[in-house]
């Protein structure tokens, strides 16, 4: 399938999706201009987009992948494609590759993970086997130990590895113990999390041969987000035009941002997908056009609708469900989800706020956090998982009055996400 007009896109999804005819249902018959529509609201959206009698959808799930998407236990979330869609998204991601310094022959380990419906293992694979330049792959996976891993990686020769920086890491972790060398990579390609300067020290000690880029920015949800640039900075992507339109809204008025070097968060349109409409929807980062290329941006980090805590997604419904869930006492009158990086790993500190006189109840305070660390870990299990493995650090909550939380300077809400880490 070819990249469609924007107009016919919105009359198709207005006529076929329930879900995007009432969301359109005040604005006249023959709008086509993005910005004369309304922003998804990702709660209302995935609330419609059930598996089974879909209010998105545009049609029947007849014939179609599927795929799951960040959510909790009790609610997953999940993307569909058909067949001719994810042709088109595979093909216009293998063709970003060649910026990424793919060349005809390089023989690339996929070591994403794959199984559970999750779909960075065979989306990576596909795109390499939809690049415009020879390659061989080597479909691993993340999830084969390491000790099998490297082995395979020395006796093939792998010249690229692409994971996410978690994994990459844990391998070059591995290699540096083990002292096993291996001289033939030359090229690291990380998706699905920011790459910190700790873990460029980390992957340049295991290979000190190989340089660390972007693979593309993308997501199953939103779909294509940004091509490689190639270049210092590996944040750095342009939208895939003709297959996907990118925008910055301003965080307080979700007005278009125009200018370079003014941050807001990226919305997405993506002009190809028919059965499950993506018109407007935001993919959960912030970004600033740098003004160096037509269509440049750099990605910032999380926006408040999810966050990334080394190899896990949450997003901000799940820390407020598990709040309201542990505190039957209402004692918590204000949450922000903040993200730090210590000791080469990640952290997740939910910051509660508690109304005056609260903070002389330590006791009550200790056990109200505890409630609330074991409920998202209940709804979240990957993150105890990751604990467990090394990933990240374990699940903390800092007490705060309401006044100590940050808020947006220009509209005064509060800021659902800090994202404290150092990005490079």
């Amino acid at each position: 399938m070819s990249a469609q007009q924007l107009s016919d896109l919105i009359r198709f999804a207005r006529h076929n999706s329930p879900f995007y005819q009432d969301l359109y249902g005040s604005l006249p018959p023959h709008t086509d201009r993005l910005t004369d529509l309304p922003v998804v609201d990702q709660k209302a959206f995935w609330a419609a987009n059930t598996l089974h009698d879909s209010r998105v959808l545009t049609g029947p799930l007849s014939e179609a992948t599927v795929y799951k998407t960040g959510g909790t236990t009790g609610s997953p979330k999940f993307s569909v494609y058909t067949r001719d869609e994810w042709r088109t998204f595979v093909t216009s991601f293998g063709q970003g590759l060649v910026d990424t310094g793919l060349r005809p022959g390089h023989r690339v380990a996929d070591l994403f993970y794959a199984g559970e419906l999750y779909a960075s293992f065979l989306f990576v694979l596909d795109s390499l086997a939809h690049a415009p330049v020879d390659n061989v792959r080597l479909p691993i996976g993340g999830g084969a130990p390491l000790e099998s891993t490297i082995p395979t990686l020395r006796d093939l020769a792998a010249q690229v590895l692409a994971g996410t920086p978690t994994t990459l890491c844990r391998l070059a972790e591995q290699v540096v113990a083990s002292g096993v060398r291996l001289d033939s990579v030359e090229l690291l390609l990380f998706g699905g999390e920011a790459l910190f300067d700790d873990q460029r020290r980390l992957l340049a000690a295991a290979f000190p041969g190989a340089e660390a880029r972007s693979v593309g920015y993308a997501s199953v949800d939103a779909g294509l987000l940004g091509r490689p640039v190639p270049g210092a900075d590996a944040r750095v992507h342009r939208a895939f035009t003709p297959y996907s339109v990118v925008e910055i809204l301003d965080d307080a008025t979700d007005e278009p941002v125009t200018e370079p070097g003014r941050p807001g968060r990226v919305v997405v349109t993506s002009l190809f997908r028919r059965l499950m409409p993506i018109i407007r929807y935001p993919a959960g980062d912030r970004a600033e056009w740098t003004g160096t290329g037509p269509g440049h941006f750099r990605i910032l980090g999380r926006a408040e609708e999810g966050v990334r805590v080394g190899p896990v997604s949450l997003y901000t419904q799940d820390a407020q469900d598990a709040v309201a869930s542990a505190d039957t006492a209402g004692q918590v009158v204000g949450m922000q989800l903040v993200v730090r990086r210590w000791e080469g790993r990640d952290g997740l500190v939910l910051r509660l706020a508690t109304g005056p006189g609260d903070e002389r109840d330590t006791d009550r305070r200790e056990s109200l956090a505890r409630a609330v660390v074991a409920e998202l870990e209940t709804v979240r299990p990957l993150y105890p998982d990751s604990v467990r493995a090394g990933f990240v650090h374990p699940l903390s909550v800092e007490w705060a009055r309401h006044r100590d939380l940050a808020v947006n300077p220009r509209s005064g809400k509060l800021v659902r996400v800090l994202d404290e880490r150092p990005t490079a």
